[in-house]
């Protein structure tokens, strides 16, 4: 484990490799599972003010479902998670040529809104596991992502360095380059000949 100020980081993220492959996969992470996307309490509020720039983006039957029975809901654990359809998909999703795309993200890239996404896809596959004094950081790993973790290997990309973006945008710029540091560190002392 790595200690960042609050938060406990698993050493997957460092020594696991992963970049999408959605030519391979089709975006199967928003539809697969058994509950929506993980929902922060603070962006409940967020994606309800932009919902007015998100719907022209949605499809139109997940659309009628998120008006009539909200986009957020509580799991079986009573946290917040998007809402899914009884197919799987979640309510945000929308098909491109066969491959999920998210109607806040599309929003987002439009220049409608900017919010780019719920703070969970963005880190995916990190998920952040919130305890009373530090949050647990973690890769997680999922055989849907298997052409995920194929292609990470091919280009030598680490989980931390894929999810770059999404790290910085919740732990900040200094906790990243701390990270940074520390893998290359690490990555110095694993090479170094005894």
């Amino acid at each position: 484990m790595i200690v960042i100020e609050d938060t406990l980081i698993s050493e997957n993220l460092l020594e696991k490799q992963f970049v999408c492959n959605l030519s391979a996969c089709k975006g199967a992470c928003c539809v697969e599972g058994d509950r929506g996307a993980p929902l922060l309490e603070e962006e409940i509020g967020v994606i309800q003010d932009l919902m007015p720039a998100i719907k022209p983006f949605m499809n139109p039957d997940f659309l009628t479902d998120t008006e009539q029975n909200g986009f957020a809901e509580k799991d079986e654990d009573g946290e917040w998670v998007t809402r899914c359809q009884p197919t799987g998909e979640c309510n945000f999703v929308v098909y491109q040529e066969g491959i999920t795309a998210c109607a806040i993200e599309l929003a987002h890239k439009a220049g409608k809104i900017d919010y780019k996404k719920p703070i969970s896809c963005h880190l995916y596959p990190v998920r952040i596991q919130r305890y009373k004094e530090f949050q647990a950081v973690n890769y997680h790993e999922w055989t849907i992502c298997s052409a995920a973790c194929q292609l990470g290997k091919e280009l030598k990309v680490p989980v931390y360095r894929f999810v770059k973006d999404a790290l910085i945008r919740k732990f900040g710029l200094e906790w990243y380059e701390t990270l940074e540091a520390t893998a290359a560190h690490i990555e110095s002392n694993t090479d170094s000949p005894e």
